[in-house]
């Protein structure tokens, strides 16, 4: 493993940077088909892991993909190498990080949770977008569902749309999207954290789950208020007058 930021991919997610992901293809398009509409033209994902999910937007004009661990971004640089538009780069948010060349939008897929100071990482990343464009957010939900799964990869919070809404608030940003999402998957989460088994998701587990489970999730997201679910999605402006600053 290399030094600075060695092993924050397989701390946050139990997996290490050598293995693959293919294992998810039907939950990474739900994902994209709820974000995607959301994005400009220019992108930085933040906490891109091997880039999985960033790899549904290598369309875009300018896409930054980025990871804390040095190994996960090693993995995308070979990954994109073929794709001129992409750029692999390591980013800390927890010393400071930010972009100089600003883009439409910033993504991070279960990253805020993992910081103390939720706000103040959600302002330092309204930093990264030009006046106008989108923060978009991608957080576990509902402390009810909170186990050891959480406990171990650091997470210090799980969401609800309204704690999701306040801290978007404190950091300067208009709400423009805060709902719960995947019905399906949090009640599955709810009933393997009340009997104790909500450690490390088995891979053969998460490949039913992705069969079966998510193209019935898509459909209910599409009929049905959803009350409950397993992630929080926000989407959030930075104001035309500049980036966001914290009260």
């Amino acid at each position: 493993m290399t030094s600075g930021g060695e092993g924050a991919f397989a701390r946050a997610t139990g997996r290490e940077a050598e293995e693959g992901g293919a294992d998810k293809p039907r939950y990474r398009r739900y994902q994209y088909e709820l974000i995607s509409p959301f994005c400009g033209p220019s992108m930085l994902e933040v906490g891109a892991g091997l880039g999985e999910f960033a790899a549904q937007f290598t369309d875009r004009r300018r896409l930054v993909v980025s990871d804390v661990d040095p190994d996960a971004v090693e993995v995308m640089k070979t990954r994109f190498a073929a794709h001129p538009n992409v750029q692999a780069l390591q980013f800390d948010l927890g010393a400071g990080a930010c972009l100089d060349d600003p883009v439409d939008t910033v993504v991070a897929m279960n990253v805020l949770e993992h910081f103390e100071d939720d706000a103040a990482v959600l302002s330092l990343l309204s930093r990264s977008v030009r006046p106008g464009g989108t923060v978009v957010l991608w957080v576990p939900a509902y402390m009810a569902l909170y186990g050891d799964f959480d406990r171990r990869v650091g997470h210090f919070r799980r969401y609800t749309p309204a704690t999701m809404r306040q801290v978007a608030q404190r950091a300067g940003l208009e709400v423009l999207v805060s709902r719960p999402v995947n019905l399906l998957g949090g009640v599955a989460w709810w009933a393997a954290v009340r009997l104790g088994r909500a450690g490390t998701p088995k891979s053969g587990m998460v490949g039913l789950y992705d069969r079966v489970i998510v193209p019935v999730t898509k459909v209910l997201d599409r009929v049905l208020p959803i009350p409950f679910g397993q992630s929080v999605l926000g989407v959030f402006r930075v104001p035309q007058s500049g980036h966001a600053r914290r009260d």
